[in-house]
């Protein structure tokens, strides 16, 4: 399969062009320069032409442990991944020294090049389309990323290069699982993806909130397909104000309703004595659960930890207490910085996962509710006892559950929490979301 790598000084449309590329809002777009980081990849489609594209940020320089330099960075490892470049100019702007310094830099790559002036859609971009000739790379592609314009005249181009580029392998067999790392800024996502991908994917540092988009790419564990997402921190509504992390922790939260299983990623010394949670950790811990994604907690920096064995005690306790509604979640402590304890994640979301989407047989959910209303039963309400006479698992992911009977309308939460636990108890389900609904009526699956 085809790869392409968008390049370009900031602000040129890149982001812009990988969206409609991908066919959904996959990078942000803003009119400041700079916002995009890290390289983002998605699937891209142009007619019938399938291809791999990266986005990557503005083509600036700068020291090795600048942001700039790290930035560059990364860049440059989308150009080595790629097979062809595009090769963004802002028409309307015209030819820049940056872009006459970048297609210097380019043309070293030894790989073909698609010009592609953008903004190309008013009589202002006429002379800046001209002078693109002078780059070298032979007629530019007029394009608008922004309205769609010029797709066709892009296809014609790439086409070639497609034929070209060896057939990737067919994706196969189990679907990818979509893991999403989230949690508060500054609590290590980022150095955590990298040390489950083995390699630099994005952007680390002391600053805080260097992760702008949520930023997924392929990678395998054990041979098991991952979409790992990286996301920026999410800080407590009252406390963002400005409008590119409005955007960027939207972000993050439309990544943590699409994923599979998400790790909520705390950072250990921000615990006090006590080892209680941040009322922000624990917030988002339950929007996950509301989403009805599976979850696992990892409790990052964990090597800066004194006492450590009472401290998890502690951890464990307050989270069962604050979170009862994931009562059994699992708890990994690690540092991804030094590699300590890492290894313990991936399993726990494979399990995580796996409970997830576990079906449960008709007969034995209807024994476990026999015995459940044996060993308790419902109270009465509305002039006599509530009856529980049937249940059948409805849907997985997450496992939910419908109950028949009569008077449930009446059923306290006393006793709907009663069962959930005893149903998690039964059937190996701690830490994922359960959902437990109450039918009034005839049994509609029984025989007439």
């Amino acid at each position: 399969m085809l790869t392409l790598a968008i390049v370009g000084r900031p602000n040129v449309g890149k982001s812009t062009l990988f969206n409609r590329l991908a066919g959904k809002r996959l990078a942000l777009v803003d009119s400041r320069p700079g916002v995009t980081r890290d390289r983002r990849e998605g699937e891209g489609r142009l007619g019938p032409l399938s291809f791999r594209v990266f986005d990557t940020a503005g083509l600036e320089e700068g020291a090795p442990d600048s942001l700039a330099g790290r930035m560059a960075w990364q860049t440059d490892r989308a150009l080595a991944e790629a097979d062809a470049l595009l090769f963004m100019i802002d028409a309307r702007a015209g030819i820049t020294p940056a872009d006459r310094h970048f297609a210097r830099r380019l043309r070293r790559q030894g790989r073909p090049v698609v010009l592609v002036a953008n903004k190309a859609e008013a009589r202002a971009a006429d002379a800046g389309f001209w002078d693109a000739f002078q780059l070298g790379f032979g007629a530019p592609v007029p394009v608008s990323a922004e309205h769609g314009d010029g797709m066709g005249e892009l296809y014609a181009a790439l086409a070639p290069l497609a034929a070209k580029a060896a057939p990737g392998k067919r994706r196969g067999g189990r679907e990818a699982l979509r893991l999403a790392i989230v949690g508060r800024p500054n609590a290590g996502k980022s150095t955590l993806v990298n040390r489950l991908a083995g390699e630099q994917r994005t952007i680390t540092g002391p600053e805080p909130g260097l992760t702008r988009d949520a930023v997924a790419f392929r990678w395998r564990f054990h041979g098991r397909a991952i979409e790992l997402i990286d996301t920026a921190g999410i800080r407590r509504r009252a406390r963002v104000v400005e409008r590119l992390e409005k955007m960027a922790v939207a972000d993050g939260i439309g990544a943590l309703k699409l994923a599979h299983v998400v790790v909520v990623t705390i950072d250990a010394t921000t615990l006090d004595r006590f080892r209680s949670f941040d009322r922000q950790d624990l917030a988002i811990a339950d929007l996950v659960e509301r989403e009805g994604r599976a979850v696992v907690v990892a409790v990052n920096k964990w090597d800066l930890v004194e006492e450590r064995s009472e401290a998890r005690r502690a951890l464990e306790l307050d989270l069962a207490q604050a979170l009862p509604q994931l009562d059994g979640v699992g708890l990994v402590t690690l540092s991804a910085l030094a590699g300590r304890g890492v290894h313990r994640l991936m399993p726990a979301v494979a399990a995580s996962f796996e409970r997830w989407q576990k079906r449960i047989a008709t007969p034995a959910l209807n024994r476990w509710l026999e015995e459940a209303v044996g060993a308790h039963p419902p109270p009465f309400a509305r002039g006599g006892r509530v009856k529980l006479r049937y249940g059948v698992q409805t849907a997985a992911r997450p496992p939910t559950f419908t109950l028949f009977g009569s008077r449930v309308a009446g059923l306290p939460d006393s006793y709907r929490r009663y069962l959930v636990r005893r149903l998690r108890r039964a059937f190996d389900l701690p830490g994922v979301p359960l959902r437990l609904r109450f039918k009034a009526g005839r049994n509609p699956y029984a025989k007439a």
